[in-house]
């Protein structure tokens, strides 16, 4: 007769050792390092999904809790948006990106320090001037794309890009790992350069 001991063991023994690694946020299933995302539109929270659960949500016309970040990357050179109109819009650094949030109906814009991501009060009208003097501002997909936006402190017109939003929050995060001192120090420096380098090779 088995005592309580032996069927102890014998549970124990008989479930499978848990993987390492990271897991889907839906289904539990197995992903890569290297994985997709979806964003919970009313919580604003990025999940780390696994290929099949992704492809549940990406249907950008339908009205679903959850929404599939794309993976396009565009350059958008001579955007209609200068070192005015930063100003007007109130971005007190020279780094900021832009989504429209659907749970909200408008657009808010994201600002990197060493506290993470900062909202930033924008200037509606002044951001409507530009969607509108600019068409391909208004082709970003809801709450899962971002315009990125690097003002440079001379005469040169900023780098502007279509990311998808999960590589903007990569990019916070990663800034407030490395940020020292008052305005960064040069490792956040170098960062921002290869970041804003990266992206370049792969928009189109």
């Amino acid at each position: 007769m088995e005592s309580a001991y032996d069927v102890l063991a014998r549970i124990r023994a008989a479930k499978a050792p848990q993987p390492p690694g990271e897991r889907c946020q839906m289904c539990s299933e197995d992903i890569a390092d290297e994985h997709q995302h979806v964003v919970n539109v009313e919580g604003r929270q990025l999940m780390c999904v696994c290929r099949g659960c992704y492809l549940l949500f990406t249907d950008g016309g339908a009205q679903l809790r959850y929404r599939s970040v794309p993976d396009r990357y565009l350059r958008f050179p001579d955007l209609a948006l200068g070192r005015r109109e930063w100003e007007v819009l109130q971005i007190p650094v020279g780094l900021a990106f832009f989504f429209r949030n659907s749970a909200l109906d408008k657009t808010v814009g994201f600002y990197p320090g060493p506290a993470g991501a900062t909202e930033s009060e924008l200037d509606m009208q002044t951001w409507q001037l530009i969607t509108a003097a600019d068409h391909r501002v208004a082709t970003m997909a809801d709450d899962v794309e971002a315009l990125l936006v690097r003002m440079p402190d001379g005469d040169e017109p900023p780098d502007c890009f279509l990311v998808p939003i999960d590589a903007c929050y990569e990019f916070v995060g990663r800034l407030r790992m490395l940020w020292r001192g008052f305005d960064g120090g040069q490792q956040v420096r170098a960062y921002i350069d290869d970041f804003f380098g990266q992206i370049a090779r792969r928009a189109s």
